[in-house]
């Protein structure tokens, strides 16, 4: 499959929309969106980490009213998707085309809408990782230090050789312990910086053999041909899945404050 014409790095610069996707529905924290973190809601939580990125604009597309309302009432901005969006990633393009159709902006990082503690730096890491020539998506890993993560299928590995640099292209993401043999596992954040472009393309493909297998969207833009840059951090940010990570974020955010 031919290459996309990508624009040149200094044509992107500038033009970064961060949208943070969110929705109600969630098998283990129900609600989680506005699930009180520190006097406010998660979702307006993250907002506020991704606005202290300082890259530009920050928009919630949220799947509820609810959850849009209690962005606007911070002071951000929100848009209302379609709820039976099948991902975060439909959801981001479908907020990008509502709140830009002319194309201004050029880059587009989602930024999960359940890390309340997120280090701003990291979306920042996830951007100029994205404007080197030739990435049509970016994303960041960081080295397993937990041994038992290392053969935990919910604990998602980037399979990538970094080298001497900090800066590598994906080879493959899998559940499985990858790659085989002594030497650094790498733990994949699901954080992910796009080219306009590539996210309409990402987008209008059919999920992918790969992609079903191992149940990872991104598997969907390796198997079609699209080059994922991966930036090497060295934490990796608290998801809030389950009632025990919603109490973890609550303490971190509260010396946060102190």
């Amino acid at each position: 499959m031919a290459n996309l014409t990508r624009p040149a790095a200094k044509d992107l610069a500038g033009h970064p929309l961060v949208v943070i996707p969110a929705r109600m529905a969630s098998t283990r924290l129900p609600g989680k969106p506005l699930a009180d973190i520190c006097g406010e809601p998660m979702i307006v939580q993250v907002w506020r980490r991704a606005m202290e990125a300082e890259l530009g604009r920050v928009v919630v597309a949220a799947a509820e009213a609810e959850v849009a309302d209690a962005v606007r009432a911070a002071g951000g901005e929100a848009v209302l998707t379609d709820p039976d969006l099948p991902s975060g990633s439909d959801r981001v393009w479908q907020a990008v085309c509502e709140l830009d159709p002319e194309g201004h902006h050029k880059v587009i990082l989602n930024v999960q809408g359940d890390l309340p503690t997120l280090d701003p730096a990291l979306i920042r890491t996830a951007y100029d990782a994205l404007i080197r020539p030739g990435a049509d998506i970016s994303t960041l890993a960081a080295e397993i230090v937990i041994e038992e993560e290392r053969a935990n299928p919910n604990v998602v590995k980037a399979v990538v050789s970094f080298g001497e640099t900090r800066l590598a292209r994906a080879l493959y993401f899998t559940r499985a312990t990858a790659p085989w043999g002594a030497g650094p596992l790498y733990h994949h954040i699901g954080l992910y910086g796009y080219r306009r472009e590539a996210l309409a393309r990402f987008v209008a493909l059919p999920p992918s053999p790969l992609e079903m297998r191992e149940k990872l969207e991104q598997l969907r833009a390796l198997e079609a041909g699209m080059v994922i840059e991966v930036a090497l951090v060295d934490t990796v940010p608290l998801g809030v899945d389950t009632p025990a990570d919603l109490e973890k974020a609550r303490a971190a955010l509260s010396r946060r404050s102190v």
